[in-house]
């Protein structure tokens, strides 16, 4: 499918059929990304997405703390002498 680049004041657009925005399940939000010469178009991910459930498998193990995160090196921030 082809489709025309078009202006939307000084910026440029393109339809999308809205068969393919539900093919997609495109809708609201969207995240995109220049990748090998393409524009990647994709619904927008949540950023505590799967949050829920590593609680509760940690609930369950009786954990309080991501057994993931366990040697992973601290950011300048949290390893660093603080100046006040």
């Amino acid at each position: 499918m082809r489709a025309q680049v078009i202006r939307i004041g000084n910026s440029r657009g393109v339809r999308i059929p809205v068969h393919l925005l539900k093919q997609c399940r495109l809708d609201g939000e969207v995240e995109m990304e220049a990748k090998n010469g393409r524009l990647v178009i994709k619904r927008a991910g949540t950023c505590r997405a799967g949050w829920g459930e590593a609680f509760r498998r940690l609930a369950s193990a009786h954990d309080d703390r991501l057994q993931e995160w366990d040697g992973l090196p601290g950011t300048k921030w949290e390893t660093g002498e603080w100046k006040w």
